[in-house]
């Protein structure tokens, strides 16, 4: 007798999947907050947190692939320096890099 396998792709894009997420209490205080003030259900104001650090994850990469090719394709000592610090501070935040107060 053949066993059943499971497609893979069984949910087609756009069709809406239902999750059960445990949230911790302060967030829950604050994902509340953020439903109230702006008119969604809990469910909604998840979905679009959601959406939107997936939106920042993927622009931060971006950043980073850009930052990256400045860099890469930089000819100029100078400019390359420069280019190295803005890829740094990318990858580890503005305040990666400590200015020197004596120049």
């Amino acid at each position: 007798m053949p066993s059943r396998v499971k497609s893979k792709s069984r949910n087609p894009k756009g069709k809406p999947v239902r999750y059960s997420v445990t949230v911790p209490a302060p967030l829950a205080v604050q994902l509340r907050r953020l439903a109230r003030q702006r008119n969604l259900t809990i469910s909604h104001a998840l979905v679009e947190l959601a959406e939107r650090g997936i939106q920042a994850e993927l622009d931060a990469k971006d950043e980073l692939a850009s930052a990256y090719e400045r860099f890469m394709r930089e000819q100029d000592p100078a400019h390359k320096s420069r280019a190295g610090k803005n890829l740094v501070r990318t990858i580890f935040g503005k305040d990666a890099i400590a200015e020197d107060s004596l120049l």
